[in-house]
């Protein structure tokens, strides 16, 4: 019982905030999408994952064992997946990239923060970082059909992160009254995400979702496995490869079917895709939770 409550205590969060963007979108209020996503993305997030790992009390070693499995993880799930689609005969363009990236902003740096706390988030946010600089390069490359590393370096999450890693490494910290303002900006981001990630689904028109439902169950024991595998090969301590499993694992991003919109791929079915994945997060993540607490 004590178990089911801890997880519930966890899950319950992501998921009522979730719950409030979309029935706010469809009680018919107004969202602005664009807007909530930029003020993110350019100042919540970088503040949140800046402050974090400038605050993180994470031994630097086992930070950087994190980053060399998350970049194996992301690695071996890009293989895994490329096979996949040739095997199944799927268009790589549309499948490939949302089958490897998962929400590990939206649904994986909450979670880390309530389940472990600020050296979950600080684990998390290595594990986030690693996916932008995966995601911005090969998988705007595979879903572009194009693209140059210089956009990875306009990307202010990266900079946060670097300069976040620098300040940990160094033991610096910014003045008080700059860091209450950095946290102030970046508390923001969580809820904010969430809500949006609620939004974002009740947006969405699915198409073919039962193809959608077996293929996200597929991808979801496929990458339980490949960050179970990275993680104990790295040696990683149980709350960093908590971290690692439950980042991995998180369902499909909507950023993928942003990209898929943007560059002409087939936005319809990478929109299942983030519904069937989310809808199955219900019960996979809960269950994770379980075997990772």
């Amino acid at each position: 019982m004590n178990l089911v409550l801890t997880v519930l205590e966890i899950v319950a969060p992501v998921g009522l905030l979730g719950l409030v963007g979309f029935v706010w979108v469809r009680a018919g209020f107004e969202y602005r999408m664009e807007f909530i996503t930029r003020l993110c993305m350019t100042l919540s997030v970088p503040a949140l994952v800046f402050t974090a790992l400038m605050k993180t009390e994470i031994d630097p070693a086992a930070l950087t064992s994190v980053v060399f499995a998350a970049a194996l993880a992301y690695g071996a799930l890009t293989l895994a997946f490329w096979g996949l689609t040739a095997i199944m005969g799927l268009d790589r363009r549309t499948f490939l990239a949302p089958l490897i990236f998962g929400n590990t902003g939206n649904v994986g740096l909450p979670l880390a923060l309530f389940a472990f706390g600020q050296t979950g988030l600080g684990y998390a946010v290595v594990v986030f970082a690693v996916m932008i600089l995966w995601s911005f390069t090969f998988g705007v490359w595979i879903v572009a059909g194009g693209g140059s590393p210089a956009r990875l370096l306009r990307e202010p999450i990266m900079g946060a992160t670097l300069l976040g890693g620098l300040f940990l490494w160094q033991g610096w910290q910014t003045p008080a009254w700059l860091t209450n303002s950095l946290d102030l900006i970046g508390q923001i981001a969580i809820p904010l995400m969430l809500i949006t990630l609620g939004v974002a689904v009740a947006r969405l028109n699915a198409r073919r979702l039962g193809h959608a439902l077996w293929l996200s169950a597929l991808r979801s024991a496929i990458c339980l496995g490949i960050a179970l595998g990275a993680g104990l090969l790295f040696g990683l301590p149980p709350v960093a490869l908590a971290v690692l499993i439950l980042q991995v694992t998180t369902p499909v991003a909507v950023t993928s079917y942003m990209l898929a919109e943007k560059y002409g791929a087939d936005a319809e079915s990478v929109a299942g895709l983030v519904i069937a994945s989310t809808l199955l997060s219900v019960i996979t993540l809960p269950l994770t939770l379980a075997f990772l607490i």
